[in-house]
């Protein structure tokens, strides 16, 4: 490819909307141009990196067994309605009507039409398993899309979905396809953790995230450095504490905090250390009728050490608060607790509720709490002397940097990432919704088992930005570049000497399959320089007629704090090597 017949287009500046690196720096590279609020077109440069990524998860997945199929971006509201996701999902699910009035969804997945084609076309046990994948466009209507890519409203994405006769063969189904992701991703030289993932009301242990490692991204990341330990911050579990509980030492006594309504604000009056606090949060859990009013209301204390922040997926998930709570209404705080929040707490209630406290508040002695009364709270507080052991005892928190690992191979760290993909174990979920059944090898009539697995293919783009770029621009991984090699001569149009020499390295490296683009625009060298390191291009060759007089090129990575001379005999061998390394 020469650059006067392929289209380049940077700019000096980001515009101001651009809130991320990643955003920004596609921008001004000429990888993506803004249509619309969340909706991009994918400029020819950005779309050669687009293309890069599709075809690796491509041969992976087929590599893997997986089928391709595509199926629509508008698909009939019918399918939606018989799982119930339809109603269930709230505005991000883009519904439109057609000339004759009938309901159609813009899709953002596709678990519904994927089990409506299973449904007709898998009718035996002897066709199973099967996967089917799709590399296709979705849409999210984002309430507010920002980030560019990271977070748009139309993106492209691989989904895939198996289906398999039993839950054995859909776990071993799902082995395959996370051994297939740690390839993809292995493949495309960014740094990432495969980390363990909650799987919500669907349940089980079988959900990864994929995250690239950027120290930008959204997702907190727990891992272990000493083994092989990683979850995402909603799947981490905090250990209980080790030991008994200490004695108590001091008497309960109601303190003045005037005005200090935080755990952190009462600890610095009272000179005591935060995780010497209790932190009180009021939830509720309600009853409806069948015409879905509020019959009955339950009142939830959760009690959390002062420096620790709630899990509100671990706390979804304890008895009694799993079918469903709220934060509690002002009026129902202050009936319970005879006080605003502020100063809450569980010694001398109004009204009784259901107690839950955190593994660490079930250990600790002559703690502080509110007093439920403005502008006090209680100091050296006990279990069991001042108030009645809790109804139950949970992890209900984030993990901090320093927990003990899970696996008790050491001490948890914590870091930043990017949730570019996922793979999930369904189940019956979708199968059983809409009827989706095959004959099993017993005769009867069996629903399919299902795994879902996808993969952010617009999104990885702007995630491998974020991990890898400096003041000067992107700096690609070979394997998702736009072109891994450039050829910048230097007054290529006034020397044929060093025209010759560049046609005759691109025509080489052509030959040799490299991905090489030759710049013949005849930009100053300031300009080509700061065009391509802007781009990215891992792989850059000057030549120069001073150096074809010396038999020499000039080499250099994007990485590279400097040039390297390249005898002109031996570039092509010396590019070889390094683009294999």
């Amino acid at each position: 490819m020469k650059a006067s017949q392929f289209f380049i287009s940077t700019l000096k500046e980001a515009p101001a909307d651009a809130e991320v690196v990643s955003h920004q720096l596609m921008t001004r590279a000429g990888m993506i141009k803004k249509l619309g609020a969340g909706i991009y077109s994918y400029m020819p440069m950005g779309l050669r990196v687009i293309q890069k990524v599709e075809a690796i998860v491509r041969e992976e997945m087929n590599r893997a067994g997986a089928v391709e199929l595509t199926m629509p971006v508008v698909q009939p509201a019918e399918l939606w309605q018989e799982t119930g996701r339809f109603d269930k999902m709230g505005p991000e699910l883009l519904r439109i009507k057609d000339r004759h009035g009938r309901d159609y969804v813009v899709q953002p997945t596709s678990e519904e039409v994927v089990t409506d084609i299973a449904r007709q076309e898998l009718r035996s046990y002897k066709q199973l398993p099967k996967n089917f994948y799709q590399i296709q466009t979705k849409f999210r209507d984002e309430r507010r899309p920002r980030f560019g890519l990271m977070r748009g409203r139309e993106f492209i994405m691989k989904d895939a979905y198996s289906f398999d006769r039993d839950e054995a063969a859909a776990k071993a189904s799902y082995q395959v396809m996370a051994a297939a992701y740690r390839r993809i991703f292995d493949r495309f030289g960014l740094r990432y953790r495969a980390v363990a993932a909650d799987s919500g009301a669907i349940g089980g242990d079988l959900s990864e995230e994929f995250q690239v490692i950027a120290a930008t991204g959204e997702d907190a990341i727990v891992y272990c450095p000493t083994s092989d330990y990683a979850a995402n911050m909603e799947k981490a579990e905090a250990l209980a504490p080790a030991g008994p509980r200490a004695t108590a030492a001091n008497p309960m006594v109601k303190t003045p905090t005037p005005g200090k309504s935080t755990c952190a604000d009462v600890a610095e009056l009272l000179g005591v250390p935060l995780a010497t606090t209790v932190k009180s949060l009021v939830l509720a859990t309600d009853t409806l009728n069948e015409a879905g009013e509020i019959v009955k209301s339950q009142v939830w204390l959760l009690l959390l050490r002062g420096d620790h922040d709630m899990n509100e997926v671990k706390v979804g998930k304890v008895p009694g608060l799993d079918v469903g709570f709220r934060f509690a209404t002002l009026p129902e705080i202050e009936a319970h607790f005879g006080c605003k929040p502020g100063y809450l707490g569980p010694v001398g209630l109004k009204l009784p509720v259901k107690l839950v406290v955190d593994r660490e508040v079930a250990v600790m002695a002559d703690w502080i709490c509110g007093a439920n009364q403005p502008d006090f709270h209680m100091t050296g507080v006990n279990w069991g002397r001042d108030l009645s052991e809790p109804d139950l005892v949970a992890d209900l928190r984030n993990v901090v940097e320093g927990d003990a690992s899970p696996d008790g191979q050491g001490a948890l760290a914590i870091e930043r990432g990017i949730e570019v993909g996922h793979v999930f174990y369904l189940g019956t979920k979708y199968s059983k919704g809409m009827g989706a059944m095959f004959l099993g090898e017993d005769g009867k009539p069996a629903h399919f088992e299902m795994g879902c697995y996808g993969i952010g293919i617009t999104r990885l783009p702007a995630a491998a930005i974020e991990q890898n770029h400096d003041e000067r621009g992107i700096i690609w991984p070979d394997a998702i570049a736009p072109f891994t090699v450039v050829i910048c001569p230097i007054g290529m149009d006034r020397s044929p000497e060093v025209k010759a020499a560049a046609e005759q390295l691109h025509e080489q490296l052509v030959a040799a399959g490299v991905d090489v683009l030759l710049d013949d625009r005849g930009e100053r060298p300031g300009a080509m320089f700061a065009d391509w390191e802007l781009i990215g291009v891992p792989h850059r060759v000057t030549i120069g007629d001073r150096g074809i007089k010396e038999g020499q090129i000039e080499y250099q990575h994007r990485r590279d704090a400097a040039a390297t001379k390249v005898a002109v005999a031996e570039v092509l061998d010396f590019l070889k090597g390094r683009i294999a390394a």
